[in-house]
């Protein structure tokens, strides 16, 4: 695709993330750095499609990079789902003299711009803004790190009262597909056990597990669960099931939920979200399109947007194996 980029659009889409801001701001000063026009689309594709623009500048993005949600809100579109609503937010495009797009968000966010792309022949690129770290070609996602931030603060502050009054604890965490999330702040926050949607440990194995904990001298415990885990029909299962089957133990939930997206970014994802949103502005630059950008050792490097929603993201099999031996 050859075509001269002399304006950009810049919106995000589905679940927000501490980070959104920090790339938007990155896109648009990337924008400003090469004499590029870059509008800012209010409410995602809902807003794409009803015109909802704002002209950004440099300074428009000023004071951003440490706030969390996203400041071009962001909503979940059915009509543009439909072709004649991703036609109308083509003929929009075209009226504003828009040549390219950069979306923010997840797979679905991702899945929109591909079809919308391909359809239409118009030029996008995808930054990858989610906290469950669910998309192929990155490692990391924006918002990940942050989220490992607060879920590990919010245990250590469980631990305390687990502590002081002998409790087990089930500590839901975001997670529907994957166990990033939970794998990582669990081996982070000293988690007992681990249940993750990969791993199907069984009511008996998570019983006996646990009572070997309380053997080798434990008092009180926490077990982190993915949300998506296929162990129990949901948390609370779990939890009297485990009341029915040992004793000794006052169990208790905490389900962390969306406190897990706010907050400000960390440090890790504000240079993230700035490394991301100039490469995307500058390969659009370059004629390229349809790809997300991602880091990947080290560096940032473009995945063909099809790939990344389509593959399927790994567990890391060595931090198992360190969870398991860290709950020794």
């Amino acid at each position: 695709m050859s075509k001269t980029i002399k304006k950009i659009a810049v919106l995000t889409s589905g679940g927000d993330s501490p980070g959104m801001n920090a790339a938007i701001r990155a896109v648009v000063r990337t924008c400003a750095y090469h004499n590029i026009e870059c509008i800012g689309v209010y409410r995602g594709y809902e807003g794409l499609m009803e015109g909802d623009f704002k002209e950004m500048n440099a300074r428009s993005v000023k004071g951003i990079i440490n706030k969390g949600g996203t400041i071009l809100k962001s909503a979940r579109s059915k009509e543009f789902r439909t072709k004649e609503g991703r036609e109308k937010a083509h003929n929009i495009l075209l009226e504003a003299k828009v040549d390219a797009l950069v979306t923010i968000g997840g797979d679905g966010t991702f899945t929109g711009a591909m079809i919308f792309s391909q359809e239409f022949n118009f030029p996008i690129m995808g930054i990858p803004g989610t906290i469950d770290n669910d998309i192929v070609g990155t490692t990391h996602t924006l918002g990940f790190d942050t989220a490992l931030n607060t879920v590990v603060d919010a245990i250590d502050k469980i631990r305390d009262t687990a502590s002081s009054h002998n409790r087990l604890f089930f500590v839901e965490v975001m997670g529907r597909d994957v166990g990033h999330i939970a794998l990582n702040a669990g081996i982070a926050g000293g988690a007992e056990e681990i249940l993750i949607p990969e791993e199907d440990l069984g009511l008996d194995r998570l019983v006996e597990s646990l009572k070997r904990s309380r053997k080798s001298g434990k008092s009180s415990s926490i077990v982190v669960v993915a949300e998506g885990d296929k162990i129990g029909k949901n948390i609370f299962e779990l939890k009297d099931y485990v009341d029915q089957n040992m004793d000794g133990y006052d169990v208790r939930v905490s389900v962390l939920g969306h406190m897990q997206r706010g907050g400000a970014p960390s440090c890790f994802d504000r240079v993230l979200a700035s490394r991301m949103g100039v490469k995307a502005v500058e390969s659009l630059l370059e004629g390229k399109t349809n790809s997300m950008v991602g880091l990947l050792n080290g560096k940032m490097e473009l995945t063909p947007i099809e790939k990344a929603i389509k593959g399927k993201t790994k567990i890391n099999l060595e931090l198992l194996r360190v969870s398991d031996i860290m709950s020794t």
